[in-house]
């Protein structure tokens, strides 16, 4: 049997403003290279400044993980080449990053939880975007100098579902932080994954392999499936050195298997040394405050859910795993509705039909308001839950969002009034003699039939638990 052995680098686009070194704006839809100035395009003479939202966003990471954040971080030069990167080298943090030091905390399919380390997060800039149009490459340098914060897990990782736990956890740590979009279509969260196995028991680390430049939790699944498989059968078959060796990889989603980029390099390979251009960036007491202003977090969230609101741990987690979700959540609950059936609306009746239009959250057509109103209406009685859901159709399907009024127009609105209750009773039991004393005989299983048949008289708008109460009543004299 063999061990799974995972660490991540995880590289998120900080949504500053400007560029990292420069006043360059920072936009995804840009014309292509519209954003770039002689700082981003590495000319002669130009010199780098560091932008210091991106430290203290970086700062506010630390805080939200516990990490500890370095007084004086340096910058350091990187050497490579590639078409996109116009300077032959990175500005990156190698020596002295910004933070070191937290921890993420995962949830488990058993209901446990795991720390994982989190070794170090650096600040450096991004490269360009090569496009590739058949035989002919352009290179777009909007991107190139784009503040990125590279987050490097230790390899506490086992397993497929821990590191999805983990990548899933932090995407929603920095979107909670507001610190990046975490787009993963737009590339501003992607990650490398450094895989390796091991026998049981064994302390050594096996050959690690990088699969480079991931953007899809599914593919990072089947990646690292893929990888683990590929390891362990040249393991088992005697060639494990010779097929597995430290390398980078791609993931080919066609073939639905990863293959050889290049040899991995080592910190050797890229002659890294300190940055003639920059001086060290030190933290002070205006900075260090910024820093601490964070948001509610998933895990606080998750808390006050279950122990104010008296939510299932599960279903908490579910809600805060998006902060869309969770704010959408807090604003049904100010509109009235209560918390455990402001869960189920929210997470299987609207959710669910938007899953079945292809929407998000953020692109429902019913606002959290109007939802809350629906609940608040039948907590009331007003309209049943099977009413409700109609309503809920209606609102996909409508601009209206007067619930009373539509209740109305629909024929939905419940009746609760004991007197026009009790004559349809009356006259059910009337027409059914026969039912009424069997059921007095015994065979009570007959209430069923009576509701149904009282539902069936109101054409659905009694009150059900209204219409059970006082049939028992009536067949009880």
């Amino acid at each position: 049997m063999f061990e799974t052995v995972i660490g991540l680098e995880v590289h998120i686009q900080l949504n500053t403003a400007t560029k990292l070194f420069c006043a360059c704006p920072t936009s995804f839809a840009a014309p292509q290279n519209r954003h770039t100035c002689p700082t981003c395009l590495a000319l002669p003479g130009a010199l780098p400044v560091v932008n210091e939202a991106a430290a203290i966003k970086a700062m506010r990471l630390a805080n939200a993980i516990d990490a500890e954040i370095n007084d004086a971080s340096r910058f350091d030069r990187k050497s490579y080449f590639y078409p996109d990167s116009p300077s032959a080298y990175q500005i990156t943090q190698f020596y002295e990053p910004i933070l070191r030091n937290g921890t993420v905390t995962i949830d488990l399919e058993d209901g446990s939880q795991k720390s994982i380390r989190v070794h170090e997060a650096h600040l450096e800039a991004d490269a360009g975007k090569n496009i590739h149009d058949g035989t002919i490459s352009k290179v777009d340098l909007n991107r190139a100098g784009t503040p990125l914060l590279e987050i490097v897990s230790a390899p506490d990782l086992r397993s497929v579902d821990e590191t999805i736990a983990y990548l899933k956890k932090l995407h929603a740590t920095v979107r909670y932080l507001d610190i990046s979009d975490a787009n993963m279509q737009e590339g501003s969260f992607r990650c490398d994954v450094n895989v390796s196995i091991r026998p049981e028991g064994q302390e050594a680390f096996g050959t690690r392999v990088e699969i480079k430049n991931m953007n899809s939790f599914r593919f990072i699944a089947q990646a690292i499936e893929y990888e683990v498989q590929r390891q362990t059968e040249a393991y088992e078959d005697g060639v494990y050195a010779d097929e597995v060796w430290q390398e980078t990889r791609l993931w080919d989603t066609d073939r639905q298997e990863t293959r050889s980029m290049r040899g991995k390099e080592e910190a050797a390979d890229y002659r890294y040394f300190p940055e003639p251009d920059l001086r060290p960036v030190i933290i002070t007491d205006a900075m260090r405050d910024a820093a601490r202003e964070l948001p509610e977090l998933p895990d606080q969230k998750v808390a006050r859910y279950t122990q104010e609101l008296g939510i299932k741990p599960y279903d908490a987690r579910v809600i805060t795993a998006e902060k869309e979700l969770a704010y959408y959540f807090e604003a049904m609950i100010e509109a009235g509705a209560s918390p455990k059936p402001a869960v189920t609306w929210l997470t299987s009746e609207l959710l669910g039909r938007l899953n079945k239009a292809s929407l998000s959250i953020t692109e429902t057509p019913v606002d959290a308001q109007t939802l809350g109103v629906l609940i608040a209406k039948i907590e009331d009685d007003t309209v049943s839950g099977k009413g409700a859901k109609e309503v809920l159709d209606h609102l996909m399907e409508h601009e209206e969002r007067d619930i009373e009024a539509i209740i109305e127009t629909l024929g939905l609105k419940q009746v609760s009034d004991d007197g026009a209750i009790l004559e349809m009773i009356d006259a059910i039991m009337e027409a059914n003699g026969d039912k009424v004393a069997q059921y007095r005989g015994g065979k009570e299983k007959l209430l069923g039939f009576f509701v149904g048949q009282v539902m069936k008289a109101s054409k659905g708008a009694a009150n059900p638990g209204k219409v059970n109460q006082l049939l028992k009543e009536k067949l009880a004299e």
